[in-house]
């Protein structure tokens, strides 16, 4: 597989520039494009589900995506040191099993990437919380912006 820069170690700079080609990655919402960026034996936690490998990625993001729709995220680098990043994640989506109803999820993952800068490990803990009353989706932070508009975006104090 080819290289995906910026490669390791990281610096502030390149740490966050990672991070940013991520959340606007996983804004696609291709499982295919989203799985390029892993090695072929990616080991993942995402939340109770443990798994590896391009296909399980794939899989997983496909069903993930089939749930949560009107996805948008936002990610902000934490903390890096060599090849480890860990970012801190806010994504709000409409539930298609629950009646669609507005939800946000609030997380962390911790990433350590191959000396290509292939993410060879993915471990993400994360808490659901829904968006207004019954659901409705009042005081969405991204509604007005969509994707490419979360880095603008103040968030509300006590969330960041």
């Amino acid at each position: 597989m080819p290289p995906r820069p910026p490669l390791p170690p990281f610096t502030q700079a390149t740490a966050y520039q990672k991070v940013k080609l991520a959340q606007n990655l996983w804004n696609t919402k291709d499982p295919q494009k989203v799985a390029a960026a892993y090695t072929p034996t990616s080991i993942w936690r995402n939340r109770s589900h443990f798994f590896n490998g391009h296909t399980a990625i794939t899989q997983f993001l496909s069903q993930k995506w089939a749930k949560e729709k009107s996805y948008i995220l936002r990610k902000e680098l934490f903390a890096f040191q060599g090849n480890k990043i860990a970012v801190q994640f806010w994504y709000e989506y409409q539930d298609a099993l629950d009646e669609m109803k507005w939800k946000r999820c609030y997380g962390i993952e911790h990433w350590t990437f191959d000396e290509e800068g292939l993410m060879e490990k993915r471990m993400m803990s994360g808490n659901d919380i829904m968006i207004g009353e019954d659901g409705n989706g009042e005081g969405r932070w991204f509604e007005a912006v969509g994707p490419d508009g979360v880095d603008g975006l103040a968030m509300p104090e006590g969330h960041f």
